[in-house]
């Protein structure tokens, strides 16, 4: 795909440049996720119950940091909960509005992700089906991912006489009027479509493509160090390789806070819950809901952490972003259980800033290769495993940034479950 292919391009250009420059243009581009001052393009991301939660959380970041303005929108019936949606693998999101709400308003692009039953409730709510078809009918961009391509829009008749991709198990949905394509992502005309949670952020750079060009999605794909090579088989670097002792069920506890990098957050919990781990959700703020760092997604915790310093976990695994990260470390109780977590020789972990901002203040490094996001690198003591992607040592594991976040945790899976389910469950998510 040319975006992918123009972003790995980036990523070298990157890492041919001086430590101190790469440092501050990534950092800066990171920070912002806007430059030119281009005047924000509205996205309409619209959810229901069953939503796959790693798409939504794709598209709306990915788009965020381009600088288009973003509205999520439940297009579940009214019910009690308000807009609280009951995402795929237990993840509860709060959506901005109701799609029924919105109708009139106009979009630059409405983007749909996948799941079941997540595409069937975008199919059956007639005022999405509307306003998706008008848009088109003006010649306004669309996409959808994952079973969302076959499902919904097929469905509504708007892939007619186009090539689109979809979730692969999907592809005989497909009515006869779509020209099917196995590929991760697929551009015709205003359409844009892309097979599955591994696919996410490759689908949601090329969105940015058609909406803001070559030169923005570059910036944009720059501080998400996607993988050089799109569906390749994963790889970690290990060190003093240890096994993870856990129950069958492995208990795994994600601390979340406002300012966390959703992407991050919601790999872990998505894919960790896949291959059978019982994950706990934790806010370290001082109410259950936490709005994350690039959409300000709303996101709703299992339970506050006070009740989960009560618990025994296998693992402790960190989400980034530097709010969040500040946040983690800040927080007295949280510090105090990944302390007794790395005496007691328990796996631990962390992605992004927070190696850098968590781990590294509090000595959880000490004596351990670590990896982090790459403008962060430099607080780490050891730097000598920073351009590794994934970096393993013994019952510590770091990554860099979303755009590793899904290695990190099929990396996770694999040290709790072993190899072949980590391969499994990369394939399902159409990782590799």
């Amino acid at each position: 795909m040319a975006a992918a292919a123009a972003a790995s391009s980036l990523v070298r250009r990157a890492a041919a440049a001086g430590a101190a420059s790469r440092g501050l243009l990534l950092a800066r581009a990171f920070a912002s996720g806007v430059g030119g001052g281009e005047k924000a393009k509205r996205v309409l991301v619209p959810v229901a119950a069953g939503t796959e939660p790693v798409e939504a959380a794709a598209t709306a970041d990915v788009l965020n940091r381009a600088g288009a303005r973003v509205t999520v929108a439940t297009a579940d019936p009214p019910g009690d909960d308000g807009l609280v949606v009951q995402a795929a693998y237990g993840v509860k999101l709060v959506a901005d509005s109701r799609v029924a709400d919105l109708q009139g308003e106009s979009f630059d692009l409405i983007a749909l992700p996948g799941g079941m039953p997540g595409s069937v409730g975008l199919r059956d709510c007639k005022a999405l089906e509307k306003m998706v078809k008008t848009h088109a009918e003006n010649g306004g961009l669309y996409g959808a991912i994952c079973a969302a391509p076959a499902v919904t829009l097929a469905y509504w008749g708007m892939l007619k006489g186009l090539k689109a991709t979809c979730y692969p198990l999907f592809m005989e949905k497909f009515t006869a009027e779509v020209i099917p394509v196995d590929s991760r992502v697929v551009v015709d005309r205003n359409a844009v479509t892309s097979q599955g949670p591994g696919t996410a952020i490759e689908f949601a750079l090329a969105m940015v493509e058609k909406l803001y060009g070559k030169e923005k999605m570059e910036e944009v794909a720059g501080p998400l160090y996607l993988r050089p090579q799109h569906g390749a088989e994963y790889t970690i670097e290990e060190l003093n390789s240890v096994e993870w002792e856990c129950g069958s069920t492995p208990q795994v506890l994600v601390p979340v806070a406002n300012g966390s990098e959703e992407i991050e957050a919601f790999n872990l919990i998505d894919v960790l819950r896949r291959a059978g781990a019982n994950v706990i959700v934790a806010s370290v703020e001082e109410k259950l809901q936490i709005v994350t760092r690039r959409h300000k997604f709303n996101l709703i915790a299992d339970m506050m952490l006070d009740e989960a310093t009560e618990m025994q976990f296998d693992l402790i695994v960190m989400p980034g972003g530097l709010q969040g990260a500040q946040k983690f470390a800040s927080t007295k109780k949280l510090v105090d259980l990944l302390k007794k977590q790395a005496e007691s020789n328990k796996p631990y972990g962390a992605i992004c800033a927070s190696p850098a901002h968590v781990l590294q203040p509090h000595g959880l490094l000490k004596g351990k290769k670590a990896t982090a996001f790459p403008p962060m690198s430099h607080l780490l003591t050891d730097q000598s495993a920073c351009e590794h992607r994934v970096v393993v040592d013994g019952n510590l594991i770091t990554s860099r940034a979303p755009g590793t976040a899904t290695e990190f945790t099929l990396a996770i899976v694999e040290k709790l479950f072993g190899r072949d389910k980590a391969v499994s469950i990369a394939k399902e998510l159409i990782f590799m």
